[in-house]
């Protein structure tokens, strides 16, 4: 798997690439349940998801992979619709704080994860900014859970700032944090690669 120029992890034994992701989903899946503490049941849910989204126009997925081939880490986004569920539950968040225009013409980063083994590597940093980098859109969106994190923190060195905190999303026992940055992201490679 070919390495993105400009976004190398600190883990020379780690590429980051394109990923087929619905060839690779399982394996996705279960570093997300590592990384992200799910049950089996959640992981059986987000597997529909993950699939659904694939088929999306515009869809785009990197992995980061061992020498081995083993997947440690993955993201995937897309461009934004405000028609998707996500952006429908985050809207009225985004409103009250007049950023609702984020959700227009953005590439929203769906799912970032790293095995738990590989974090603090700059792993989620090249897969981020990786797939960043081929966006067409101006700017990008996500959400992470609302505490301070080591991902948090990461978003906001790349140029991610809060747009609206205490976001609820049905049967998450947590709330979120919806974030924007332009694009391209601080520290990223060249855009289009």
């Amino acid at each position: 798997m070919p390495s993105i120029p400009g976004s190398s992890p600190r883990t020379p034994d780690v590429q980051v690439g394109p990923l087929d992701l619905a060839a690779r989903v399982d394996e996705a899946l279960a570093v997300q349940a590592l990384a992200f503490g799910l049950s089996d049941e959640e992981v059986g849910v987000r597997r529909h998801i993950v699939l659904r989204h694939n088929l999306q126009p515009g869809c785009r997925a990197l992995g980061a992979t061992t020498a081995d081939g083993r997947l440690v880490g993955f993201v995937y986004g897309l461009p934004n619709d405000r028609v998707h569920w996500w952006s429908t539950v985050v809207e009225p968040y985004l409103r009250v704080t007049g950023t609702d225009g984020w959700l227009d013409d953005s590439f929203v980063i769906t799912e970032l994860h790293v095995h738990p083994a590989f974090q603090a590597r700059g792993i989620g940093r090249a897969l981020i900014t990786g797939l960043t980098d081929g966006a067409e859109q101006p700017r990008s969106i996500l959400s992470a859970i609302d505490t301070e994190s080591p991902a948090r923190r990461m978003y906001r060195s790349l140029g991610y700032a809060d747009l609206a905190r205490q976001v609820h999303f049905p049967s998450a026992p947590t709330p979120y944090a919806v974030m924007g940055a332009p694009l391209p992201l601080r520290g990223a490679g060249t855009r289009g690669i």
